[in-house]
C-alpha cells in the first residue's frame, strides 16, 4: 500500500505541476487548502503551505494573477515573469506532495517533473498568448485567459481528489501538444 500512496503523490505532484502552467498560484492557493482541511497529506518540511497565513497569501497572489491576465498589454509581461515562477511553483509542488521518498528522488522528480512539466505548460501557454496577441490584436485575449484559468481550475480540483485521472488527463495534454508541434513542422517543411 506505500508504494501506492507514493504514486498517488506523485501523480498528484504532477497533475498541479501542470495546472501551475496555466495559473501559478491557484494551484499553490488549492494545494494550500487542501493541506489546511487536511484532504491530503503535505511533506513534513511542508506543513506550512497548509496554514491560514498561507491561505490568505496565496488567495490575495491568485486573484492578482487572474485579474492581472485580463488587462490586454500586462498579459504578456506576466507571461515573462510566470515562466520560471511556474517551473519554481511546479518544483515547489512536487516537493511538498510527495511523502515516504529519499530526499534526493524527491528533489530529482521535483525538478524533472514538477518543474519540467510546468515549464512546457507555460511555454506553450505563453505563446498561446503571443500568438493571439500579434494575430487578433489582443481582442481574443480574455477569451484565452478564461480557458487557462478554467483548465487550472479544473486541474488542481481534480489533481487533488482523483490524482490518476489528471496524470492521464496531463498525458492527453502533452499528446496533443505534441501533435500540433509535428502539424506546424511538417507545414514548415512543405513551405521550404
Amino acid at each position: 500500500m506505500e508504494t501506492f500512496e507514493i504514486i498517488l503523490s506523485i501523480f498528484l505532484g504532477i497533475g498541479l505541476a501542470t495546472a501551475t502552467g496555466f495559473r501559478v498560484f491557484l494551484p499553490l492557493l488549492v494545494l494550500s487548502l487542501a493541506g489546511f482541511y487536511e484532504v491530503i497529506p503535505l511533506n513534513e518540511g511542508w506543513q506550512w503551505i497548509g496554514s491560514l497565513t498561507a491561505i490568505i497569501t496565496l488567495g490575495v497572489a491568485t486573484l492578482i494573477e487572474i485579474f492581472g491576465y485580463y488587462i490586454p498589454w500586462f498579459d504578456n509581461i506576466l507571461d515573462t515573469i510566470a515562466l520560471p515562477l511556474a517551473t519554481l511553483a511546479g518544483t515547489a509542488i512536487m516537493v511538498a506532495t510527495i511523502t515516504d521518498l529519499d530526499p534526493v528522488i524527491t528533489w530529482a522528480l521535483a525538478i524533472i517533473a514538477g518543474g519540467g512539466t510546468a515549464a512546457a505548460i507555460k511555454g506553450n501557454a505563453s505563446a498561446a498568448r503571443l500568438t493571439s496577441s500579434t494575430t487578433t490584436a489582443g481582442f481574443a485575449n480574455p477569451v484565452l485567459t478564461t480557458i487557462e484559468t478554467g483548465v487550472s481550475t479544473f486541474m488542481s480540483i481534480l489533481s487533488i481528489f482523483v490524482p490518476v485521472i489528471a496524470f492521464l488527463f496531463v498525458i492527453v495534454l502533452f499528446f496533443i501538444i505534441f501533435r500540433f508541434y509535428k502539424k506546424l513542422r511538417k507545414k514548415r517543411l512543405s513551405k521550404t
